[in-house]
């Protein structure tokens, strides 16, 4: 049996434990709130313990990427709860420490990161398949028949081509355009007036790409309400559509892997006992030498 690839959205999965239902919060003995942090890198433990063996994690390390210099208002940090900012550091450092492969995105967002990585992964013969853990609709976009696939740990559900197309009525190719034409709010951009999402998959699932659609209705071989306006708004913001699709498509030349056998994990470091301590968990420090058959 080949390689199962698991790559994790650290960023989302911090905010998800930072607000799951009924966590109370968890400051350590330096006063810093770390609750979610632990929580991330103790289930990447829980991942090993399941028979994962390749796991890679992404990060924002800082949340500004090359999109806001394309795109002024994209989403910035400004609107970050503290307490949830101030875990970026040592969630990171957990991680590593850990030993897991960590990409610490600056220029680039997770979401880049694990769409690279994903790439390499699916380019290797000895990997049967890769796992996206992170609901995240822009990854639906990286999504590959039987090859990559977006696992939705919330709901236990995989997402393989069939499953992106009964989501958003479109394949994974087309996932930049639909995003491009509907807005994505998370993201900050705002996407064309009118164009909501039946109205933009069904165009897109005859089309395919924001640069196929006809300039003019009646061009249109699809049947659309509102088709004239439609067409009419595509063409005197077509730049600007364009623009959200460049927005919108991740990068899979950002730097993260260049060889699968960087995401196999081989132990911890020898800081993980400093990170135990930050994240007031020994129980990593168990978990790691059960799981790694040595001490350290």
């Amino acid at each position: 049996m080949g390689i199962q690839v698991h790559l994790v959205d650290g960023t989302y999965e911090l905010f998800r434990q930072f607000f799951a239902p009924g966590r109370p919060a968890k400051l350590n003995t330096d006063g810093l709130e770390i609750g979610a942090a632990r929580s991330v890198v103790r289930n990447l433990f829980g991942m090993l313990e399941e028979g994962a063996t390749h796991i890679g994690v992404a990060t924002d390390h800082i949340i500004e990427s090359f999109r806001n210099d394309l795109y002024a208002p994209y989403k910035d940090g400004s609107g970050i709860d503290p307490e949830i900012r101030n875990q970026f550091e040592p969630l990171e450092m957990g991680i590593a420490a850990a030993g897991f492969a960590l990409f610490a995105m600056v220029e680039f967002e997770a979401d880049d990161g694990l769409a690279s990585a994903a790439a390499v992964a699916a380019r290797d013969p000895t990997v049967d398949r890769v796992l996206i853990c992170t609901a995240d609709k822009d990854l639906a976009q990286s999504v590959r028949a039987g090859r990559v696939l977006q696992l939705d740990s919330r709901r236990n559900r995989l997402f393989d081509v069939p499953d992106v197309i009964e989501k958003f009525g479109v394949p994974p190719e087309s996932i930049p355009d639909l995003l491009a034409l509907t807005g994505d709010s998370a993201d900050g951009f705002p996407g064309l007036k009118g164009w909501g999402a039946k109205s933009s998959a069904a165009v897109l699932a005859h089309y395919g790409t924001i640069e196929n659609i006809p300039h003019h209705h009646g061009q249109w071989e699809v049947t659309v309400r509102g088709a004239a306006k439609l067409a009419e708004t595509l063409r005197e913001n077509f730049a600007e559509a364009l623009l959200f699709k460049t927005l919108a498509t991740l990068d899979e030349d950002a730097p993260t892997i260049s060889d699968v056998e960087e995401l196999r994990w081989v132990g911890p470091t020898p800081q993980l006992w400093e990170a135990a301590r930050i994240l007031e968990a020994p129980d990593l420090i168990e978990r790691a030498q059960r799981m790694s058959n040595r001490p350290f």
